[in-house]
């Protein structure tokens, strides 16, 4: 197979041992058609010259890469699931499929699936992933990647040629597996399984792994399992701050989407708001709004102290203790440093950065329905006042209610204001991704099999990435 010399094949995880995974084969499928394959995601480790047909092999027959994994693994874990434990879950329609190194970073990369087949932790499941949801979370994962969002790649979806019965979707419905590209799916709920069966030795085991592959530099810390606790407060305080600036909804905040390397991941009813509202929910489950937009840092830490419990059983408490402790100045910085990035603009100071972005998200809430989220960033990007009060929404920003943000805004430059000569921000409107949206993308390719309207939104997003960049 022609790989290009970027490729890197390092599957590490297998190491582990059967303690943590099962080896399982994929699904026999009766089509598969490629609709999405990620080749500026391919490039980065070295599989951007693979043919079609040789790329449906790798991810839609799932026949192992060079020097790669040899068999597909379905990890093992556990997780709350909305506040619940859960002792049945697992990889129930997806697996690891390869471990690679990326091009620069050398960070260690996953390729895993969804919809893949069943395996032992399918439970009563088909272990399939229907179309839409395929496409979804192509949508979601270009759009994220495109607003700095750490997040999985949506690397490739096939078609597979099945009709799936679902009871959120008119049924019978198309069937798909998509593959991943992320930055290891080790979960909370990786640690919270061993914990459950009160196993410290594979705890600990696992501490040494995700330090010596994901965190090297904690290597010499004398209690590694709160460094790795401090280190994954961190990142996962960064996810959230992200979300927030992105005005992103994940749904469904389990510790079993939560992962140690602080990436998102795993879209299902996601949103995008359309405007400021704490109460927002992406889960039509969601009943008491337990996952809601405003209650996104709190579920990321409570799930932070589940994984802390687990941690317990190998290490004292004071270090996991002072590791939770740090969550909140770990997202007030984010936080802060995320909307600055959304805005193109540089710090001034703590205290009047702040003071810009409280005055932005009180300015956006008492707006209401007249200016929605993503066009506020895409009109006061690189704080050009004059650009956003002459465009198509400068009346609304002319209220009482944005002139302090304006204000405050003014002391703030631009970074890198170049990026405003980009094609992207010389159109009235930026690409937003509200619900309503992706139903009308969805619609021609249920009714007609047409594609196309999808492939210029992505092209669309691709354009804001790299004007943001």
């Amino acid at each position: 197979m022609p790989v290009s010399p970027a490729y890197r094949p390092d599957p590490r995880f297998a190491a582990l041992g059967a303690d943590f995974a099962d080896v399982v084969a994929p699904a026999d499928f009766p089509q598969t058609i490629l609709r999405h394959r990620n080749d500026r995601a391919a490039a980065s480790v070295g599989l951007e010259t693979l043919k079609d047909a040789e790329w449906l092999a790798h991810f839609a027959r799932f026949e192992a890469l060079p020097q790669n994994q040899p068999a597909p693994l379905a990890m093992r874990y556990h997780g709350h699931q909305f506040r619940t434990y859960n002792p049945e879950l697992g990889d129930g329609r997806g697996f690891l499929f390869a471990q690679l190194r990326e091009t620069g970073s050398d960070r260690l990369l996953d390729l895993a699936t969804k919809g893949s087949g069943q395996t032992p932790w399918s439970r009563s499941g088909d272990g399939r992933l229907t179309l839409k949801g395929g496409v979804r979370e192509v949508l979601a994962a270009t759009m994220l990647e495109a607003q700095g969002v750490p997040t999985s790649r949506a690397f490739s979806l096939v078609e597979t040629g099945e009709a799936l019965v679902r009871g959120d979707e008119p049924s019978p419905t198309r069937s798909a597996v998509l593959t991943r590209l992320s930055y290891s799916h080790i979960r909370f709920g990786t640690f919270q399984r061993h914990a459950f069966f009160d196993r410290a030795d594979l705890i600990g085991r696992l501490v040494e792994h995700v330090v010596e592959v994901y965190f090297p530099h904690l290597s010499g810390e004398a209690d590694l399992p709160a460094a790795m606790l401090a280190e994954t407060v961190k990142r996962t305080a960064n996810m959230a701050a992200r979300w927030m600036a992105a005005g992103f909804v994940h749904g469904v905040l389990n510790t079993d989407n939560m992962v140690v390397t602080g990436e998102s991941f795993d879209y299902g009813p996601w949103r995008f708001m359309p405007r400021n509202d704490p109460a927002f929910t992406a889960a039509y489950f969601d009943q008491t709004g337990l996952y809601s937009f405003g209650r996104q840092p709190e579920a990321a830490f409570w799930n932070l102290q589940q994984l802390a419990a687990c941690l317990t059983l190998v290490t004292g408490s004071d270090g996991l203790v002072a590791a939770l402790n740090s969550f909140d100045v770990a997202y007030r910085e984010a936080l802060r440093a995320a909307v600055l990035d959304r805005l193109g603009v540089a710090s001034v100071g703590e205290t009047e950065d702040v003071a810009l972005i409280s005055a932005l998200f009180r300015a956006m809430a008492e707006a209401g329905d007249a200016v929605r989220w993503e066009p506020v960033f895409f009109d006061w990007f690189g704080g050009d006042v004059g650009r956003a009060m002459d465009g198509v929404r400068g009346a609304a920003y002319a209220s009482e209610g944005f002139t302090a943000f304006r204000d405050l805004l003014a002391a703030h430059v631009p970074v890198r204001p170049e990026r405003l000569q980009a094609e992207y921000f010389q159109r009235p409107v930026p690409e937003e991704l509200l619900i309503e949206e992706v139903e009308a993308m969805w619609a021609p390719i249920a009714e007609d099999d047409d594609w196309a309207p999808l492939q210029a939104k992505l092209a669309r997003i691709e354009a804001m990435r790299a004007a943001l960049l």
